[in-house]
């Protein structure tokens, strides 16, 4: 089977956004207008393609990433003459809402561009922001499209501002909306310096025309930033430029380009997804300014026996096997998919292929090209491309799969932590069973859900990014795995941690009638200080995100072979939390000293000396609970910002400031989490359902003294 599309024709890209923005509206003229499917559903009408799941449909939005395979055909001047060129496409829809910013964060992670979708009302909202820096951090090259400038308040003007202002200067217009509103029309290319209709069916026609009398001035003002923005990138341009020589048609394209995969400008375009205009000018920008696997820097990785050695794949069928696994899926007819990115050589239906993040050979079934949720069988995938394997057992999220002969480990994607935890508990025996496999599979599929069993009661416990998160859970469990169960309240997950230095020595000795147990450590325990960018770790210590273990025995005094089992010790210790039973985060420990006894010492008695050992050290280190503070933007009309306020202070929120947009005011807070279960209904009521809310994991602060009372009095922990 050879390669349908040459690496430089192929385009991997996301369409991300703010919910309701108009992300999955804009995915459904994408399809319609590459010929994937022969009628655009609507959101509305619970009847698109990237939304498939029950829940989706029901709730109009999106809660898992789809991916999509399609053509493009972009008509093209070479040599003088217009030619139709043919793309290949792999797009994945993500979702808008924070409780499902997983599937944006790892989708980020293996896709080459990305297509951020704005309110044309509303400009930029919180999760753009959040998807915004996902994208920065992977480094994704980047185009706005400033949708829904057919809706009541559409500013371009107002949105673009917003966009240069809270997400990057380095965004520069590329087009302008002819009318707004319900005289929106058609958008004028300030490149080509034309304007543009769309119509016939669902505007399938692209129309060029001459640009309106009453906006030639203003166009020609912004095509003169534009030019300046773009000949910044290149010194002969910007040398001819000072010269007084315009760029050509080409060069200003080209340039651009250059500019935009080095994510130096960010095209802004816009239009009106629900009105069928500006779509396919935008899957034009993809073509033009969106790189290909080619553009980009070859993947880097490292051997999995010798994690110092750096190796690199190319985006080449001749170099050896490279993908990741960017996602599960579990699927009723054929089990669970393993969606995968390649970064480099090719690989067929059936053959055996290395997980180096396990070290296991496993045997990939099938291979499927995905459509949403239908799939078409393909025989062999190749670099740079975006699929699916059945058959592949023991995989995870962030796993490298690749060729047997030449192991790689690209770097893990990462993840943030769940803030919010419920109890459930099945309803009969029946469903106790199934409950397991139910959320074994969730879990594996979804990163950011966790199940955990509490040790004193026995209960089950999920946790993950919010309430919606969980109820989405709860209802997949109900209606894929069949299982009926009781729900308990929302709980926040807390955290603890320590506030200063402490030490603590601890003997563990005891003695029976044969072999006795002795373990002896010295432990000092201290707050984990945060790593510089590009700082290495000394040998003798272990680290991750929040906890480190320093090893400085001398001379031999504790022998190496027991050394992992104080770590296991201090860790299960942090697990189980010094305060009231939550997980303790951020320790850094040092172990220093000891004594050990030939015949008594063991694994388990040091790893009991490290467990006593750390709660004494933590109980001078003055422990303290964190919760979790959200960043929440709630847009009123003027009317009720006082009592907004008012309501928002009364729950230990700290107001951070207000801006006016489209008419509305946007109140930004940091507010903990225990204060917000069931804020919507609170804030419909006192704004007779006018105001809207949105609110996002910041970060964790220590609780205040009278809330520390009542949350350990809440675990029935005793209190003075």
């Amino acid at each position: 089977m050879a390669r349908a599309f040459p690496l430089d024709r192929l385009r991997n890209f996301g369409i991300v956004a703010h919910v309701d923005a108009g992300k999955t509206t804009t995915s459904e003229r994408v399809l319609f207008y590459t010929g994937m499917s022969h009628k655009i559903g609507e959101v509305h009408d619970g009847a698109t393609v990237t939304d498939w799941m029950e829940q989706e449909r029901e709730r109009g939005i999106t809660i898992t990433a789809a991916a999509i395979s399609c053509n493009w055909s972009k008509t093209e001047v070479v040599d003088r003459k217009d030619k139709s060129q043919m793309y290949s496409f792999n797009i994945i829809d993500t979702p808008g809402h924070i409780d499902f910013t997983a599937e944006v964060k790892r989708s980020m992670r293996v896709l080459d561009g990305a297509i951020v979708v704005f309110d044309g009302a509303a400009g930029v909202e919180p999760q753009t922001e959040t998807n915004w820096s996902y994208a920065d951090e992977a480094g994704v090259p980047r185009i706005c499209f400033i949708n829904k400038m057919d809706k009541l308040g559409a500013d371009f003007e107002a949105s673009y501002k917003s966009i240069q202002d809270r997400l990057s200067k380095k965004a520069v217009r590329i087009q302008l909306p002819i009318g707004a509103e319900q005289s929106m029309r058609g958008v004028i290319d300030l490149i080509e310096m034309k304007s543009y209709s769309f119509e016939g069916n669902m505007g399938m026609d692209v129309v060029p025309g001459e640009i309106p009398e009453d906006m030639k001035e203003m166009a020609e003002k912004f095509r003169a930033e534009l030019v300046e923005r773009v000949v910044e990138h290149d010194d002969e341009l910007m040398e001819a430029f000072l010269e007084g020589k315009e760029p050509s048609l080409e060069q200003l394209k080209a340039t651009l380009r250059k500019a935009v995969i080095a994510n130096e400008l960010f095209p802004v375009m816009t239009g009106t997804a629900l009105q069928n205009i500006g779509v396919q000018l935008v899957l034009d920008a993809v073509v033009d300014y969106l790189p290909s696997p080619l553009d980009l820097p070859a993947v880097q990785g490292v051997d999995p026996k010798d994690e110092s050695q750096v190796l690199t794949r190319k985006p080449s069928d001749e170099e050896p096997f490279c993908a990741l696994a960017f996602k599960l899926q579990d699927d009723k007819f054929v089990g669970q998919l393993t969606f995968f990115r390649v970064y480099s050589g090719s690989m067929k239906s059936g053959s055996y292929i290395l997980n180096a993040s396990t070290g296991k050979k496993e045997r990939v079934g099938r291979l499927v090209r995905l459509q949403a949720d239908k799939r078409e069988e393909i025989e062999e995938v190749f670099a740079g491309e975006i699929a699916a394997a059945v058959g592949i057992k023991e995989v995870k999220t962030s796993h490298t799969l690749c060729a047997e002969g030449d192991p790689i480990v690209l770097e893990q994607i990462s993840f943030p932590e769940p803030v919010v935890a419920l109890r459930v508990e099945p309803k009969t025996k029946n469903d106790q069973e199934k409950m397991g496999t139910a959320l074994k599979r969730l879990s594996d599929e979804d990163p950011t859900f966790k199940v955990s069993t509490d040790d004193e009661t026995m209960e089950t416990i999920i946790a993950g990014m919010g309430e919606l998160h969980l109820d989405i859970i709860v209802d997949r469990m109900k209606r894929e795995f069949g299982v009926e169960a009781n729900i308990g309240q929302p709980q926040v997950a807390y955290r603890e941690t320590i506030q200063r230095e402490a030490e603590a020595e601890h003997k563990y000795i005891k003695q029976t009638g044969g072999r006795g147990q002795y373990g002896h450590v010295k432990l000092k325990i201290k707050p984990l200080e945060a790593m510089e960018e590009g700082a290495t770790v000394a040998k003798n210590v272990t680290r991750d995100d929040h906890f480190e273990f320093i090893n400085n025995i001398k001379g031999g005094v504790i022998p190496n072979e027991y050394i992992p089992a104080v770590m296991k010790g201090c860790k299960e210790a942090m697990a189980r939390g010094f305060l009231a039973g939550y997980k303790m985060e951020d320790v850094s420990v040092e172990l220093f000293d000891g004594s050990y006894h030939d015949v008594d010492s063991s694994e388990i008695a040091f790893k009991l000396a490290g467990i006593n050992a750390f709660k004494e050290a933590a109980a001078k280190a003055s422990p303290v609970i964190l919760e979790p503070i959200m960043k929440v933007e709630v847009r009123t009309p003027e009317e009720y910002m006082g009592d907004i306020n008012g309501n928002i202070s009364s729950k230990r929120g700290h107001i951070e400031g207000t801006e006016d947009m489209a008419g509305r005011t946007i109140i930004n807070a940091k507010v903990p989490l225990s204060e917000m279960f069931g804020y919507t209904n609170t804030l419909r009521s006192m704004t007779q359902g006018r105001a809207s809310m949105t609110m996002e994991f910041d970060h964790y602060e220590v609780v205040p003294p009278n809330v520390a009372e009542e949350i350990k009095r809440s675990r029935g922990v005793k209190t003075e």
